[in-house]
């Protein structure tokens, strides 16, 4: 049965390699059933319901992407989008989290949408590489700042808008030693560095007192709090419109580079050097977006951490699987999760944020044209406390730079497009 769904002799491995490469990929991106309902939970949302959304998420999303796109590619709520969905559009802009939820729902069924009428090859294909860099970079330095803020390394400051916090307490020291844990044991390329670091903190938190044992296992939370809550009404306001371009934007780059990304590591690209399965990869990823909004967490996307397991040797969607059925088995670990404090999460962020910066590398920095509008895309995210800013002013500035510099060549029809109605949104709707 396994040969026949996933034809593991064609692709060159057997079910223990495969089993192998789930555990793997699961062990390198399951600090995210820990991080992202403590990051969903400061909008007012129910901590336990986020956790089962989170888990059910990305079993969903996963089995989808092993056994219809037959793909070694594992799906979980993104990093990034999470915090734009907490810090932003509901901390920020003042909008509910049911509302979010409901704009997460629509840019779902908007990249489903792209996905069949394959109007996402022209947009992947036009948008200039160095804004791509640039996002990239920018929502890693906005998940930076949240992981200082959230370990009172960075307090807001009247003269200076920020400031240094207090550094010689417990909880700033078990930060400062997780983060550096997690990257020695990255450079060490152990396995499941970045939850090692998140217990590691907790555990000798729990040794001095600063947080209560609650047990191991127990009954998944119930779900009731968020299942269904979405308010797709109020995300259709006018002023959402950005916020949704902001959540399907990201979710589109980040689940094509993971894709193509992963699949160059695995050698599953074609003799033409193109996926196969684009499309059911593509689907996979906006269903499980949907699902997610329905349960009650942010964009559920693809998991750069599944190269992991693709080193190790997983080749198909039984690896998929595999990294579904350890999620599922999570549910029972809400104990250990919700005793996890933030000072213990705020190092993953941290070093989340160390990856996602090093796409400036890419970036010609020769070519001021290039270089000026990434810049502008990266520091105006964490600086505007928004990643759709940060993108809105990323584009208005390519396209204005180029225009100027006589780099006609360089623009076309889907970079003047967004540009234009970035500037049309901040005239007047951010003036109403």
């Amino acid at each position: 049965m396994l040969e026949r769904l996933f034809q593991l002799q064609a692709h060159g491995t057997t079910v223990r390699k495969e089993v192998v490469a789930g555990i793997t990929t699961f062990l390198t991106m399951a600090y995210i059933i820990v991080v992202n309902p403590s990051i969903l939970s400061s909008t007012g949302m129910d901590f336990g319901a986020v956790f089962v959304a989170t888990c059910l998420a990305a079993v969903i999303g996963t089995l989808i992407m092993g056994l219809w796109a037959n793909y070694p590619i594992a799906m979980a709520p993104g990093m990034g989008l999470n915090a734009f969905f907490s810090f932003t559009v509901v901390g920020s802009m003042g909008y509910s989290w049911q509302i979010a939820l409901g704009a997460v729902f629509i840019s779902g069924f908007l990249f489903f949408l792209l996905s069949i009428f394959k109007v996402r090859e022209w947009i992947i294909n036009s948008i200039p590489m160095s804004l791509r860099f640039g996002i990239s970079a920018g929502i890693g330095f906005f998940l930076a700042l949240i992981a200082l803020k959230n370990a009172g390394i960075v307090v807001d400051h009247p003269a200076t808008l920020v400031g240094l916090g207090e550094v010689k307490v417990a909880e700033s020291l078990l930060f400062f030693g997780g983060f550096v844990l997690i990257c020695a044991l990255s450079f060490r390329q152990v396995t499941g560095a970045v939850m090692i670091g998140i217990i590691a903190v907790t555990g000798v938190a729990m040794a001095l007192g600063m947080v209560e044992y609650n047990g191991l296992v127990s009954a998944p939370p119930s779900i009731a709090p968020t299942f269904m809550q979405l308010d797709l009404a109020g995300a259709l306001n006018i002023g959402m419109i950005s916020v949704i371009f902001a959540f399907l934007f990201v979710d589109l780059f980040d689940t094509s580079g993971t894709l193509i990304g992963a699949a160059q590591r695995g050698g599953l690209l074609d003799k033409d050097g193109k996926l196969p399965r684009l499309g059911r990869a593509l689907m996979s990823d906006s269903v499980a977006t949907m699902s997610g909004a329905a349960l009650g967490t942010s964009t559920t996307t693809s998991y750069i951490e599944s190269t992991a397991g693709i080193s190790a040797g997983g080749r198909t969607g039984l690896t998929a699987v595999v990294v579904a059925v350890l999620f599922l088995a999570c549910l029972l670990l809400s104990p250990i999760a919700s005793i996890i404090p933030a000072y213990a999460t705020a190092p993953a962020l941290l070093y989340v944020a160390v990856l996602m910066a090093s796409g400036l590398k890419l970036i010609d920095w020769e070519d001021v044209t290039d270089a000026a509008p990434a810049v502008v895309t990266a520091l105006m995210m964490p600086l505007t406390f928004s990643i759709a800013n940060g993108i809105a002013l990323g584009f208005i500035t390519y396209a204005i730079l180029k225009a100027l510099s006589g780099r006609w060549a360089d623009l076309n029809a889907s970079v003047v497009i967004i540009a234009v109605v970035f500037v049309l949104k901040f005239i007047f709707l951010d003036a109403a």
